[in-house]
């Protein structure tokens, strides 16, 4: 494939995410929506930071992601911002995912929203929630970095 036809335009980016877990795994999803929900999500009126995804009879779907209503449109076409969407998976990574959220008691978080040739996708985190001794670390290693990233400038 060309450069041109892998365009890529991020919307939403869900950095809570991976402070409050640690990703095990990445998938990338279709998301089915409506017209004005399309339109906002162009706009970039998207809040990820709630979300999160289930498994539920074969489907995975998207819960309290906020997609704002559209200002130009009317009341009576606008969509409801937090309904649940359904994501759009291959047959064998949902059975995959099934096994994974069932036995082993992890979470499917959205970390990011993006325009794909056109196309809405999401990526889905396969995530284990962190303690809060891991989250120092994270924030003291973030810390440290910055510090020496400081130290290497000015040196």
């Amino acid at each position: 494939m060309s450069e041109k036809n892998e365009s890529f335009k991020i919307v939403s980016d869900n950095r809570q995410a991976r402070f409050q877990y640690e990703i095990l795994e990445t998938y990338e999803a279709g998301i089915e929506l409506v017209g004005t929900e399309v339109k906002s999500i162009r706009e970039g009126k998207v809040n990820l930071r709630d979300g999160f995804a289930l498994v539920r009879d074969g489907e995975v779907l998207l819960l309290n992601v906020h997609v704002s209503p559209h200002q130009t449109a009317s009341q009576f076409f606008n969509h409801d911002p937090r309904r649940t969407r359904k994501l759009l998976l291959h047959r064998k990574e949902i059975r995959k995912l099934v096994g994974q959220v069932e036995q082993q008691g992890l979470t499917l978080v959205p970390l990011k929203m993006y325009f794909k040739r056109g196309w809405v996708k999401i990526v889905l985190g396969l995530a284990k929630g962190k303690k809060l001794h891991d989250k120092r670390e994270s924030v003291k290693r973030r810390d440290d970095q910055r510090d020496m990233q400081r130290a290497m400038k000015n040196g």
